[in-house]
C-alpha cells in the first residue's frame, strides 16, 4: 500500500529549478527522524544519510525540482512572457493554469493568439512556447506589487487517482522523491552494507547540475538514480516505441541518451528483483538524460551506476500518470538492493 495522503502532499509543492526550498523543507521534515544526518549541501541538494556497515558509500538520487517557467517580461497592458526550465510540449499549454510565485500566488493562464484570426498558415504550424503569454487579469501596475522580472511560474494541477494510477502535475519527479523518503523510512533499523546517501537533487530539469556537485562532494562508489521514464504505451505507438508500459513494474535502466548503466548494476538488479519476486521490466531510452549520467561520471574514477525508473505516460506535459503498482514495487527493488549488496560479486568481468 502506498500513503496517497504523502505522495499527494508531494507533488503539490512547487520546486521551479533553483527554487527547491519548499519542497526541500517539506522532504526534510518528513525523513529527519527516520535518518542519522542529514544537511542541504551549497547548491541546495538535500542530502540524508544512514550509516552502514563499511566505508563504501552509495549515493541514491531522486530529483526534487520539476519543469516550470521564470518571468522574463511584462508587458503595458499586463501580459507576462516567459522563458522554460526544462523542457516543455507546448501543444499541451493552451488555456491552462499557472501560479505566479511572487510576494504571493497569482494564478494565471496561458494564452495565444486566437484560431479565429489566424492565417492558414499559422493554422497548419503547431504551437511554439514563444507564441505563449499569461494572462493574470491584472494591470501592469498591480502586478508589479507583487512579482517581476525573475519571478518562477509552476503549473497548476492537482492530484487524482484513476483506477490504479495517479494523475497529476509533477509526477515527474516527485514520484520518486516520494519512492525515495518512504524507502528510507522502511530501511530504518536495518543492516545496510554501506553508508547510504540519499540525495534529493536540484536543477536536473536544466541540466543535471545538482546531481553533479552532489556526487563530487559524496564520491560513491555506488549509485543508483530514481526517475521516471517515457510508457509510450498508447494508441499511435509501434511496440518497438512503447519504452516501458504502465502496471508492468518498475524499470531497471539499462541506457538513456546520457548514460549506458554498468552492466554488474544491471544483472544485480534484475537478479535481485527475480530473488525477491518483484515485477520488473527493462528500460533503453534512446533520448534524454537524467541525473544518473552525473553519478557515473562525477565521482573519482567514475562509480558502477544504474537506475530504477517509473514508467510515466504524458510526460513534460502540463499532468502525467504513473502506476502505483510500479511505485510500490521499486520501492520495494531499492530496499531489497540496498540490504543485498554486500553478496554480490562486483569483481566480475
Amino acid at each position: 500500500m502506498l500513503n496517497i495522503e504523502l505522495l499527494e502532499k508531494t507533488t503539490q509543492i512547487p520546486g521551479a529549478p533553483g527554487y527547491e526550498h519548499k519542497i526541500r523543507s517539506f522532504i526534510q521534515s518528513e525523513i529527519e527522524s527516520h535518518v542519522d544526518e542529514i544537511y542541504t549541501d551549497a547548491m541546495g541538494n538535500l542530502i540524508a544519510v544512514q550509516k552502514g556497515t563499511s566505508d563504501k558509500k552509495m549515493m541514491i538520487a531522486a530529483h526534487m525540482d520539476e519543469i516550470s517557467f521564470i518571468v522574463s517580461h511584462i508587458d503595458e497592458d499586463g501580459f507576462i512572457k516567459f522563458q522554460t526550465l526544462g523542457g516543455f510540449d507546448a501543444k499541451t499549454l493552451t488555456a491552462q493554469r499557472i501560479i505566479l510565485h511572487g510576494k504571493k500566488d497569482i494564478i494565471g493562464v496561458m494564452g495565444t493568439k486566437p484560431i479565429h484570426i489566424m492565417t492558414a498558415e499559422e493554422l497548419s504550424k503547431p504551437p511554439k512556447i514563444q507564441d505563449y503569454f499569461i494572462d493574470t487579469g491584472l494591470s501592469k501596475e498591480e502586478l508589479l506589487k507583487y512579482i517581476s522580472i525573475g519571478t518562477p511560474i509552476t503549473r497548476e494541477r492537482g492530484f487524482i487517482e484513476m483506477g490504479n494510477a495517479v494523475n497529476s502535475k509533477s509526477i515527474d519527479n516527485r514520484i520518486c522523491v516520494f519512492l525515495l523518503m518512504e524507502t528510507m523510512k522502511e530501511l530504518k533499523g536495518q543492516d545496510l552494507p554501506m553508508d547510504v546517501y540519499a540525495v534529493f537533487t536540484v536543477q536536473e530539469e536544466v541540466g543535471l547540475r545538482g546531481a553533479t556537485a552532489a556526487t563530487m562532494g559524496i564520491d560513491p562508489d555506488f549509485a543508483i538514480n530514481l526517475d521516471v521514464t517515457l510508457a509510450c504505451d498508447v494508441p499511435g505507438s509501434a511496440s518497438h516505441e512503447r519504452i516501458t508500459d504502465l502496471g508492468k513494474g518498475a524499470a531497471i535502466k539499462v541506457l538513456d541518451g546520457r548514460t549506458i548503466c554498468d552492466y554488474r548494476m544491471v544483472d544485480f538488479m534484475k537478479a535481485t528483483a527475480e530473488k525477491n519476486n518483484i515485477k520488473y521490466q527493462l528500460e533503453v531510452l534512446p533520448k534524454g538524460g537524467t541525473d544518473t549520467a552525473s553519478m557515473q561520471q562525477y565521482a573519482k574514477g567514475g562509480s558502477i551506476a544504474g537506475g530504477i525508473s517509473i514508467p510515466c505516460r504524458y510526460l513534460h506535459q502540463v499532468i502525467e500518470m504513473a502506476d502505483k503498482r510500479d511505485v510500490r514495487g521499486a520501492i520495494d527493488l531499492l530496499k531489497a538492493c540496498l540490504i543485498g549488496m554486500k553478496d554480490y560479486n562486483w569483481d566480475h568481468k
